[in-house]
């Protein structure tokens, strides 16, 4: 007879007939603790219970149940508990082609380039009930899939609707960085040396490793091993073996890919492979969100 499962483990939900989204919740985010990462994806959360910090960029928010939290593509960012207060949260993973297609239909993008938003966190509480709503239909299994993307749909055109992204000054682009950073992404599962990210972005060590984190809030090492959890976690979501995903992902051996994937997404790379399903006995998953005891 299995265990249930501790409320400090998150919960991961997936559906085949919507493969650009992911949910995740945690019911009691004590001692669930990230390093500073980021996602190729889109992220929008909301807090349901207690306070966390919010690290984004070089700046710390302390944020509470009412809040929602916005994460663009490639944007640094951790949520981390305050003192052993108990808290939990919700949150969403949108591939962002399928986010920035939306965007250009509602016209806020002409150019089919991803428009980022400009606050990382709001208390609207439209948007707060619309998320919690929204999570409610996509892990209800008597919803039916018209409804679920319709709800998405919505949900998401309200989101650019009340945080007007069109506005939004465009971050001055360095071509040489970028080009370290394209490097990395497509040599991600090999052991790079410095020299050929300079090499490729025809740039000098020292400048490198100062202009790098300064533009992309992590050292070129951070970002290399960021791109790995990438790419790991969607080898997992495809069924592969845990074993197997840490070799490819070019980790030494599974004991280091096991740690640097919890501190990237506080979850083991078990966890993240067991995605819950609602039962029949119990078709609403998660359970309503109640206050924790401290």
């Amino acid at each position: 007879m299995s265990q249930p499962a501790s409320p400090a483990a998150p919960c991961f939900w997936r559906d085949a007939r919507l493969p650009f989204i992911e949910a995740r919740t945690i019911a009691d985010g004590r001692k669930v603790t990230y390093t500073r990462h980021a996602h190729e994806h889109f992220s929008i959360g909301a807090v349901t219970t207690g306070r966390s910090y919010y690290h984004y960029g070089a700046q710390t928010f302390e944020i509470s149940a009412g809040t929602v939290v916005l994460m663009n593509p490639g944007d640094v960012h951790a949520c981390n508990p305050i003192r052993n207060e108990p808290w939990s949260y919700q949150m969403l993973y949108i591939d962002t082609p399928w986010l920035t297609d939306l965007q250009y239909q509602l016209g806020f993008s002409t150019d089919q380039g991803f428009r980022p938003f400009s606050t990382p966190y709001t208390r609207d509480t439209t948007l707060y009930d619309g998320l919690l709503g929204l999570y409610g239909i996509l892990v209800d299994a008597q919803a039916e899939h018209l409804q679920k993307q319709s709800a998405l749909v919505s949900y998401f055109s309200d989101v650019q609707q009340r945080l007007n992204p069109a506005d939004t000054p465009l971050r001055e682009v360095n071509q040489k960085l970028e080009r370290a950073a394209e490097y990395i992404r497509a040599h991600c599962t090999q052991a790079l040396k410095l020299e050929e990210i300079c090499l490729a972005a025809e740039l000098s060590p020292s400048y490198l490793i100062r202009a790098f984190k300064h533009y992309y809030g992590l050292t070129p090492h951070a970002f290399l091993v960021n791109q790995r959890i990438q790419f790991a976690r969607s080898q997992l979501r495809q069924g592969e073996l845990i074993a197997d995903v840490a070799l490819a992902a070019g980790f030494a051996d599974q004991a280091h890919f096991q740690r640097a994937f919890k501190q990237h997404f506080a979850a083991t790379p078990g966890q993240y492979r067991e995605v819950l399903k609602p039962s029949a006995n119990n078709p609403h998953w998660p359970p309503a969100t109640r206050p924790l005891s401290g």
